[in-house]
Order: structure tokens, then C-alpha cells, then sequence
């Protein structure tokens, strides 16, 4: 006991305690803490927290203890490492692909690899790569800690790694370790990275790493890679060709400049820096580095055979998807093999779509006979199942056996003319327009019976009743595709036959962005949409993929809910399953009456409307056509309950990606998404569907209120709007006309007043026409003329544009289905 303890046990005893245990207590603190202990914790003789805090002693030991441990470790863990012989790591395996019905579809990964001395590879590559990935590669210990620290830091985030900094690490990672971002293999880095370099030399370590190196094009290695883009040896590389193939060691994928426009100027970029890293590292002189004025085009790709058809399309498509959904494994891992991919691609499908284009081109197309307008005709098309998102079919192009390599399926830059439309509507129907407010004081929701006016030439107003000025300083009027006036019509009417200007006009009242955001929650990506503040905006001059297409659709069809597509169900990785694959969970995208009355809508499309080909199918079908200003790309998106699929067309000129007209493809004056578009699709979705039941689509429960544009006649007094009887034409024009015509004005702004029947839809005329039939002449537009037939007092034609004026509608009314319509 301290002689704090004793004093006060000695006062708990009392005066009273005897000398005897004064005696005691006295001998106690003499004798001391007793036998030493080997470490003094918690100390004798402290109090208090000074008793539980170690000395500077023990903080010392500890320290040395640790470090001398940590040093064993290391030392231990660097006495064992062992660096594998290269010959033995270069084992070639297959990547597999699989159908959907677990049958084999292909196979990938066999490397193309050529092992060669460092003589036998450019040294216009070797400085090349030195001066791009690692200037100091020549004196520096081959380890790069920050970069290290950084990598192991990011994966304990759970977020993606950076690549080996250092030559040398690059080497040891290509060569000797798996592509799996884990601490261990990190430390495996380290270890043999430092081993390396102190036993091999700086020449033999980038022998290696140029002979592992991944430069895309399944080619492994200087030589492989030379004669894969250049058809020439690696030591033959001129200076040029060099810069080129050391820019793809930062990402083929991104940097090979056949694979798309974007890649191209990517590649050209890189190509420019490493030519002036160069000069500035001192790997080449000034002189040599401006004879590279021309950028070095690689030669074509030679295609695998085993890849030929619609293969090399699902296979870039299950690709980018495994890639985006596990960070973990690159295209170089794919390329390497070792993985089992099972897909969602059904092979009778993908014939079936197939065959469909294939047939459809053999009786339309003539290149021979018409050059100018049959040539580099190209077809994008995909399905998939609504509520799931698996992608069953694809159609990518004419095949890489025939030089075509990119992905038609999964294309970007070709306008969607109006399949857009339907986001628009869907908006009004979600959101509401913001010309009118409900008893909430929000946006009033609106059906497809509100009516807007169609003349063309019409000029549009925003939300407060202002004009919306063109890019010429004017008041914008949007152009129909042919000149008729047909007054006000329905919503439902203006789908039917693809008016423009209702959904122009219908675009401002609802606003451009809430388009967007409900584009977007239906699934098209935000990066392929336009600007949502152009007039042109709901006229579809957003480019987005047909794999987009068919999932927004799908969210249709599904009465609201979005489904990721998706295009792999497992994925293995040496024999071990990889998580995250499959079917995703729905997302609520939007209100199912919204959607069902959507789908009512497009019903009626494809069978009284543009889209009437589909007509032959024998089943209920739901669709929109889509023709963009030029007559540069056609598009039909249709589908049933169980199957959405999307047809696009267009024409390019592959050598340089410039998208020219349809005007004259297989002799027609002009290329509807009414026409070849939707003959593909009914051909393919015959086929596909002969084993499905036929099933209806869902009866649509009221949504919104009858609202009209401002200056709509009285639904009381209204001349009835007779329904054409003449096949429509699709509109593909987005573009404003000069201003000089004079169409027939929209009188001003008043309320309407709410009503039963909608003229034009499920009203009996009750008077005269306001335009009475007359002689046939021609209205042109911008894909040409057309001639009403005699009794069509009311023609069809494209688009029609919004109310001239921006007012507080009136409206009301409960939603009348169209008497055309079929739920």
C-alpha cells in the first residue's frame, strides 16, 4: 500500500487502531512494491490518471517494437516473394459467351502475342512510350509511393484505383499479377516491382512491358500491335506511327481511332501531346518531330471469324455493359479470357431481326441501279422486354466480315424526329402545363382530348403569353410538313397523324425540362438529350441510342416502370461468380394512368395513324414514327405487352461519318419512319411473337382534364374537325421557316369553356368544314409535295404547332376516349 492507502485505512480504524497496526502499515510502505514486474502498467506508486498513462519509456518501446516488426515483416515478405519466369505467365485462355438458353454463342481471347527482343522494336516506339507513360524511367527505383498510397486509399473508399504509375509497375501487373483491385495484390505489386528492378535491367524490364502490353485490337505486345494497325513490323515504325500506338497504352477502348469520331479526335489529341512530350524529354529533335504533320490512319480491322454477322455487335454490347456494371474488369481482362459471360440474347430473336432488315433491304435497295441514294444505308435496331429490361435482339449493322464495326444498336448522333413526341405528352399528363392551375395552385394536368391548334406556320408562345423569338430576331413559326390548316385538334389527333406544332406549342406550356427529367426518368440518358430550352427541342433533335429508345418505351408499355436494360445475367471470372449482374428493381417512372393513356394514344397510332404497316400483325400494338428535318434518319418504336423493339435508318458515309438524306433511298421521293421502319419491325415482331399469346393492353384510367390552348373554340360551338381519311405522312421538320408567310392567325386569347364532345374526335358534324373541299394541288414542305385526294378535307401532313397565343386556358371536361382509339 502507498502511504496515501494507509493513512486512510489507519483513519477508517479510528483513534482506537492500537500501535500494532500503525507497526504494520509502517513495515508495508517500507517494504516497497513487492517483486519487480517486467512491465511496470498500470505503474506502481502513480494515481489517478497518471496511473493508466505510460511513460516516455514505455511509449519508446513501443515504438521500436513496432517498427521492428513491421521491418521483420517486410524483410520476410521480400525474402519470399518469387519472381515467376514470363514464359510461364503467358497463358492464353478463352473469354466465353453464352445464350440465353445457356447454349454457346462465341468465344474470344486468343491472343494475338509475339514475343521479341528489345532490338526488334522500334526505338522511335521505346522513347515513344518512355515520354508518354514514364519519363524517368531510365533512373528512377521503378516505384511510385504516392501513386500507391493513392490506389490504396481509393479502394478502402470503395472507389476506383488509378493505374501503376511507373514502367515498371506496369509491367509487374500486366505480366505477373490478376487485373482484382485488392490490398494483397497491391502488396504483390510492391514487392515484385521492387525485386525486378533490382535484378533485371532497365532494357529487359521494358523488353517485357512492351511485349505485355495491351494495345487493343486483341493484339498483346509491340509486334502484334504494329502489325494489327500498321501491317508492318515493330521495328519498321516510323516516328509517327509510334506516338499513335504508345496514346493507346492509356485506353484502347478510348484512343483506337476506328472505332468512332469521338475516338478519332481523342486519338489525334493524345497523338500531338506525346510528339511534343518527346521533344521536350529530348527522345527526338524539333526537326524530326515536325515531320509528323499528317496524322498516321490505321489500316481497316480484320475481322475474327468467329465474330462475324450480329455476334461482334452483342458481343461489344454485353461487353460495355459487364465493364460499367463491375469497375473491376477492363476490356484488356476480357481480351485475356478467363471469364463466362451468360447474355439475355435469344438466338431465334436475333436471326429473326436480322432476316427482317436483311429482307427489307433486298426489296427496297438497288445500289447498282441507284448509287447516289442506296448507298451506306444503315439499320439500328433493339428489343427488349418491358417490366425486365433484358435485351433479346439486337441488329448492329451489316456485319464486321463486311467492314462494318460500329454498333448500329448502341449508336449515338442520329436524330429521333418525332418518337419523341410521347415524352412531351407524358409530361403534360405527369406534370401539367403551366398555363393553367388546378384547385392546388400547381400545373393543371391535361388528357389527350385537349386541343391545340394545328396551321401551319403558327407562331408559339411561352407560358406568359409572349412570342418565342427565332434565331433571326422574328417571332418563330414552326413549319408543318405541308401547308394545311386544319385549326385546332386534339392531342390525341396530333399524335395520330404526327403534327408538329400542337407538341411545339405543348412543349412551352409544360416546359422543356420537365420533358427532359421525365425523358430521363423513363430511361434515355441525360448526356444524348439536346438542349431542352430550343423551340425544336419536342421535335426530336436529341440523338439517342435505339437501346435507349426501347427502354423509354418500355416504360410504357410497362405502365410506368423503368427497367435498366441489361444484357448479361452472370458473369464468371475464373470460376467465380461476379455479383451485381441481372435484372435490376423497376423504378416508379411514371403514374400508371399516365402511361396506360400514353399507350391508349399510340394505339391508335399504329392503327389508324402513321403507323398502320403494323396493322398486319393481328395484335394489339402501340407505336410512334419519327422522320428528322432533312429526311437524315427514320424511326419507328413499337411494342405489345410483352415485347418493345426500336427500328432506326439512316444513311452515312462511314469514311467520314457525315449523315446524308433519304431523299431518293429505294426510289421514293422521301423515306417515311412510317415506311421501311415499320415494315422491319412487323416483320420481326411476327416472328417473334408467333409462340406468344395475344394480350391487350391495359384499359386506361382517367387521367387530367380537357385543357385547351388558348384561343380553342367553345367545345358548344366549335366546328368539328373531320378525321382524315387519307394515310398519314410522317413530319420530319424541326425547323423554323422564314417569316415572310402569312398564316392564318389564332384569334385572342379567351377561356374556353368546358364541354362534352371534342370535335374532330368523338363529336358528329354538326356544319360545314372550315376549309370546303376543292380541287387537288400540291403543298409542299421540306421533304416535298404531297396532293390531298379530292374528298380529304382535312389532309394529313406533318405537324401542326401550338396556340399563337399563351393565355390561361380554359378546359374541362372529363377524358373521352377517342372513338378511333383502342385501349
Amino acid at each position: 500500500m502507498g502511504r496515501a492507502e494507509m493513512r486512510k485505512a489507519a483513519q477508517k480504524k479510528g483513534k482506537g487502531g492500537g500501535r500494532r497496526d500503525a507497526a504494520a502499515a509502517s513495515a508495508a510502505a517500507a517494504a516497497g512494491p513487492g517483486k519487480k514486474r517486467f512491465i511496470d502498467y498500470p505503474r506502481w506508486g502513480k494515481t489517478g490518471v497518471r496511473r493508466w498513462l505510460p511513460s516516455w519509456k514505455q511509449w519508446l518501446s513501443a515504438f521500436l517494437l513496432f517498427f521492428a516488426t513491421g521491418v521483420g515483416i517486410v524483410f520476410y515478405l521480400y525474402q519470399t516473394t518469387t519472381v515467376p519466369q514470363l514464359k510461364d505467365l503467358v497463358k492464353e485462355q478463352n473469354t466465353i459467351y453464352y445464350w440465353a438458353d445457356g447454349s454457346e454463342m462465341t468465344r474470344k481471347g486468343d491472343t494475338n502475342r509475339q514475343i521479341v527482343e528489345l532490338s526488334d522494336i522500334s526505338p522511335n516506339l521505346q522513347n515513344a512510350v518512355i515520354s508518354a507513360e514514364n519519363e524517368t524511367f531510365r533512373t528512377d527505383s521503378g516505384i511510385d509511393p504516392k501513386g500507391m498510397l493513392r490506389a490504396v486509399y481509393n479502394m478502402a473508399k470503395g472507389g476506383e484505383t488509378q493505374g501503376a504509375s511507373t514502367i515498371t509497375q506496369q509491367y509487374v501487373k500486366n505480366a505477373y499479377l490478376s487485373q482484382e483491385q485488392t490490398l494483397s495484390r497491391k502488396l504483390k505489386e510492391f514487392f515484385i516491382t521492387l525485386k525486378i528492378n533490382q535484378q533485371t535491367s532497365k532494357d529487359e524490364i521494358l523488353k517485357g512491358y512492351l511485349n505485355t502490353s495491351w494495345f487493343g485490337r486483341n493484339a498483346n505486345g509491340a509486334q502484334a500491335a504494329a502489325q494489327a494497325y500498321y501491317g508492318v513490323n515493330a521495328k519498321d515504325l516510323n516516328l509517327c506511327q509510334s506516338a499513335m500506338l504508345a496514346g493507346l497504352l492509356k485506353g484502347a477502348n478510348y484512343y483506337d481511332p476506328s472505332k468512332s469520331p469521338a475516338n478519332h479526335d481523342r486519338a489525334v489529341e493524345r497523338w500531338k501531346w506525346i510528339l511534343d512530350r518527346m521533344v521536350i524529354t529530348h527522345n527526338t529533335t524539333p526537326e524530326e518531330r515536325a515531320k509528323c504533320t499528317t496524322f498516321p490512319e490505321p489500316i481497316q480491322q480484320k475481322p475474327s471469324s468467329n465474330m462475324n454477322g450480329e455476334v461482334s455487335y452483342l458481343v461489344d454490347t454485353v461487353n460495355q455493359y459487364v465493364m460499367s456494371t463491375d469497375k473491376s474488369i477492363t476490356q484488356q481482362m476480357i481480351d485475356k479470357g478467363g471469364l463466362k459471360i451468360y447474355t439475355t440474347f435469344e438466338k431465334d430473336k436475333v436471326d429473326a431481326l436480322k432476316k427482317a432488315v436483311d429482307d427489307v433491304k433486298a426489296e427496297n435497295l438497288n445500289p447498282q441501279k441507284r448509287p447516289d441514294n442506296d448507298t451506306f444505308i444503315q439499320f439500328g435496331s433493339a428489343s427488349i422486354r418491358p417490366g425486365d429490361g433484358a435485351i433479346v435482339a439486337l441488329y448492329g449493322g451489316d456485319g464486321v466480315e463486311n467492314g462494318h464495326f460500329d454498333n448500329n444498336a448502341n449508336a449515338t448522333g442520329v436524330q429521333v424526329g418525332s418518337t419523341f413526341k410521347p415524352f412531351v405528352l407524358a409530361t403534360a399528363m405527369q406534370v401539367g402545363v403551366q398555363t393553367a392551375k388546378g384547385d392546388d395552385g400547381k400545373p393543371k394536368r391535361i388528357n389527350a382530348d385537349s386541343r391545340y391548334l394545328s396551321d401551319d406556320l403558327s407562331e408559339i408562345r411561352k407560358p406568359d403569353g409572349s412570342l418565342v423569338i427565332g434565331d433571326d430576331g422574328k417571332p418563330y413559326r414552326q413549319k408543318n410538313e405541308d401547308a394545311g390548316k386544319r385549326g385546332y385538334v386534339s392531342l390525341r389527333q396530333a399524335m395520330q397523324f404526327s403534327y408538329n406544332v400542337p407538341f411545339v406549342q405543348l412543349n412551352q406550356d409544360v416546359g422543356g425540362q420537365n420533358v427532359a427529367d421525365i425523358a430521363v426518368q423513363m430511361g434515355i440518358k441525360k448526356d444524348s438529350l439536346a438542349d431542352p430550352k430550343t423551340p425544336t427541342f419536342p421535335l426530336g433533335t436529341s440523338t439517342i441510342s435505339p437501346i435507349r429508345m426501347a427502354t423509354a418505351y418500355g416504360t410504357l408499355a410497362a405502365s410506368g416502370k423503368e427497367a435498366e436494360p441489361y444484357s448479361a445475367t452472370k458473369v464468371e471470372v475464373d470460376g467465380k461468380e461476379r455479383p451485381g449482374f441481372g435484372k435490376k428493381d423497376t423504378k416508379v417512372a411514371l403514374e400508371p394512368a399516365v402511361a396506360d393513356n400514353v399507350t391508349d394514344v399510340l394505339v391508335n397510332v399504329a392503327k389508324n395513324g402513321t403507323g398502320t404497316k403494323t396493322n398486319t400483325l393481328g395484335r394489339p400494338v402501340a407505336g410512334k414514327t419519327g422522320t428528322t428535318d432533312q429526311n437524315k434518319s427514320a424511326w419507328w418504336v413499337g411494342y405489345t405487352p410483352q415485347l418493345v423493339t426500336s427500328v432506326a435508318m439512316w444513311r452515312e458515309d462511314p469514311n467520314k461519318h457525315d449523315r446524308l438524306s433519304l431523299n431518293g433511298t429505294g426510289g421514293k421521293e422521301s423515306i417515311h419512319g412510317g415506311d421501311i421502319p415499320t415494315d422491319v419491325f412487323t416483320r420481326y415482331m411476327k416472328a417473334a411473337l408467333a409462340n406468344e399469346k395475344k394480350m391487350d393492353f391495359p384499359n386506361p384510367q382517367p387521367v387530367g382534364t380537357e385543357v385547351d390552348s388558348s384561343g380553342a373554340p367553345s367545345t358548344a360551338t366549335a366546328t368539328p374537325t373531320q378525321t382524315p381519311t387519307q394515310t398519314a405522312t410522317e413530319t420530319p421538320s424541326a425547323q423554323a421557316q422564314p417569316t415572310q408567310a402569312q398564316p392564318t392567325q389564332a384569334p385572342p386569347p379567351q377561356p374556353t369553356q368546358g364541354g362534352g364532345c371534342v370535335p374532330g374526335v368523338d363529336c358528329q358534324p354538326t356544319q360545314a368544314p372550315p376549309h370546303p373541299p376543292k380541287t387537288p394541288t400540291p403543298t409542299c414542305g421540306l421533304l416535298g409535295c404531297t396532293t390531298p385526294t379530292p374528298t380529304d378535307t382535312n389532309p394529313p401532313g406533318g405537324g401542326g404547332g401550338g396556340s399563337s397565343g399563351g393565355g390561361k386556358p380554359g378546359g374541362g371536361g372529363k377524358p373521352t376516349p377517342s372513338s378511333t382509339a383502342t385501349p
